[in-house]
């Protein structure tokens, strides 16, 4: 790989490369989320529950629950490492193109039924590179975002991480639907299973093709600068990396109990219908897009600090409240489930923001990509087993207090950060 930028010379435009970053992270997190949606017609084909081979449910169990979460720090460190090598703008081209390439073996995985040991493998794979990819786009689409910001707009750019990703999970939610409902339970099982990963190999080339345009973001100094090595960041800045798991640890929980488990959770402890849980969840997150660039023009005004503890108090707070006063109504989930996504917006708009003003312009992709990536591994990725964990145990009121206690921690974090918004940001 090469060091050359073809477009650094010219003046880079906003919208552009909001759209590079964007466009690109929505389309890494419609195949991340399609895999989600549609596991369980991956498992009835790839995991046969019959199989007399004790590897296939291993392997099934691995796949589904630990590769692509355990992939993502991994990915966050190298494909942060490609980027403060080589460019921001390269690193995003390299996660794209893995993504694509992923999400179309998702889609030509074959059944175990016709290749036998190997579909599991080659869907682990395909995991493997999910993950791989979507801990390095985190890595690299903060960093772009943040530094294609004009003054005084870090905040706002940064929201589009969350907007994005959202969009994403919502496609995935969308396209989903669609074929569950206009095709038989056969046609599913067949092959409409697949459909999604096939259009996300597509969507991919597209978002390859919209940041081939966009403007590298690295300094002309940085990029005659020696290049760093794998681990610069961690040995040079472990008290910066101890800093993100801080930041982050309390948002991941909040974020995955919120947008990815509070139906389930409202359907083990309150009977919820399944499908109101869903309708629920879908309106919320569409509303929680929408909340992002409000969160970071406020932050851009008032500061970083104020959102951040305005949403790990929050949490700390009204966690117990909030989930306790859950009921079997489509109204008590909403109100809940939004009441949540407010406070968390305090965080999820300006993530991306905060940790790039953590670290030097050298070492900040993988500065942020790694320890980001672990955390959200160790703490967001183990939400729903957590809570399905409490309510095995016979106590699931213990659940609420986990999150509660785990943003308070990080409160502590925030109440220590010194205020960056109105700093000039290394380049």
């Amino acid at each position: 790989m090469t060091d050359t930028v073809t477009v650094s010379d010219r003046p880079a435009q906003p919208v552009r490369q909001l759209l590079a970053a964007s466009v690109g992270n929505a389309v890494e997190w419609y195949d991340w989320y399609a895999y989600t949606f549609l596991a369980t017609y991956i498992a009835a084909q790839v995991f046969p529950a019959d199989a007399d081979d004790s590897l296939v449910p291993l392997l099934s169990t691995f796949a589904v629950f630990a590769v692509g979460f355990f992939m993502r720090p991994v990915g966050g460190l190298l494909m942060g490492a490609v980027a403060d090598r080589h460019g921001r703008r390269a690193a995003l081209t390299v996660t794209i193109l893995l993504m694509g390439g992923s999400s179309l073996l998702v889609g030509l995985t074959p059944g175990y039924a016709s290749a036998g040991l190997l579909a599991p493998v080659v869907l682990v794979v395909a995991r493997l590179l999910q993950g791989l990819s979507v801990g390095g786009e985190f890595a690299a689409s903060t960093t772009f975002l943040v530094e294609s910001a004009g003054p005084g707009r870090r905040g706002l750019f940064s929201s589009f991480q969350y907007v994005s990703t959202t969009i994403g999970q919502l496609a995935a939610s969308g396209v989903a639907a669609l074929l569950v409902s206009s095709l038989s339970a056969g046609q599913m099982e067949g092959w409409g299973w697949r459909v999604p990963f096939v259009l996300g190999a597509v969507l991919s080339l597209v978002g390859f093709w919209i940041r081939q345009g966009a403007h590298e973001t690295r300094s002309e100094e940085q990029r005659r600068a020696p290049k760093p090595r794998l681990f610069d960041a961690l040995r040079h800045h472990p008290r910066q990396s101890l800093l993100i798991c801080g930041i982050t640890a309390g948002g991941t929980l909040a974020y995955y109990s919120w947008t990815s488990y509070l139906p389930t959770y409202a359907e083990l402890n309150v009977g919820m219908d399944k499908a109101d849980a869903l309708l629920v969840g879908t309106v919320s997150l569409a509303v929680f897009a929408l909340l992002q660039p409000v969160g970071g023009m406020l932050s851009d005004r008032f500061g970083r600090k104020p959102l951040l503890l305005f949403f790990g108090l929050g949490f700390a707070l009204l966690s117990v409240a909030l989930l306790r006063s859950l009921t079997g109504s489509v109204l008590s989930l909403l109100l809940v489930q939004l009441a949540g996504m407010v406070l968390l917006t305090g965080f999820t708009s300006i993530s991306a923001a905060v940790n790039a003003e953590v670290f030097p312009a050298r070492v900040r992709a993988a500065g942020i990509g790694f320890p980001y990536s672990l955390t959200v591994a160790l703490f967001g990725g183990t939400a729903p087993y957590m809570g399905t964990l409490f309510k095995d145990l016979g106590h699931p009121g213990l659940f609420p207090w986990y999150v509660s206690v785990l943003c308070l921690i990080s409160s502590v974090v925030y109440l220590r950060l010194p205020e960056t918004a109105h700093q000039e940001l290394d380049r």
